[in-house]
């Protein structure tokens, strides 16, 4: 049975919170890569980010419907999510975009694992860790070449 070790990229880029749009959208152009761990000063996992969170920064603005009632203004909508949305679309460095909840494996998990996570999560990437240092990353693309051979 395959386990993550097995199928992993050992050679993983990594960004820290610092990292900023631009370096990060370089990155992802670069390398032809879609997701990235985020790691702190030590490298061990703090999140993960994606393309999509960096395409959201070019979406429109959703603003909030309101009604306004005599002096008072009442949200028809999350007034924090309107918050979070502005926040990713002017952002400027990694940890104002970043997911802190990340779906990670250990090397001996097995592959099953990983497709489970990736189906029932709908996830491109799955970091490969020991502890929270990160030592591969699994993409689809991985996961499809197990198919092959």
């Amino acid at each position: 049975m395959l386990k993550a070790k097995d199928i992993m990229t050992k050679d993983v880029i990594t960004v820290r919170r610092d990292t900023t749009v631009r370096d990060l959208a370089q990155l992802f152009a670069q390398h032809r890569i879609s997701t990235v761990p985020v790691v702190d000063e030590e490298g061990l996992l703090v999140g993960i980010v994606s393309e999509s969170d960096l395409i959201e920064q070019d979406k429109n603005l959703h603003i909030p419907t309101v009604v306004s009632i005599f002096d008072w203004v009442i949200y028809l909508e999350s007034d924090k999510r309107f918050e979070k949305e502005l926040q990713k679309m002017t952002a400027q460095t990694v940890g104002e975009i970043y997911a802190e909840e990340v779906f990670s494996v250990a090397p001996e998990a097995p592959v099953s694992e990983v497709a489970d996570i990736m189906t029932s999560k709908r996830i491109q990437a799955v970091p490969v860790v020991e502890g929270r240092r990160v030592v591969g990353i699994i993409g689809r693309i991985d996961m499809v070449k197990t198919m092959i051979g």
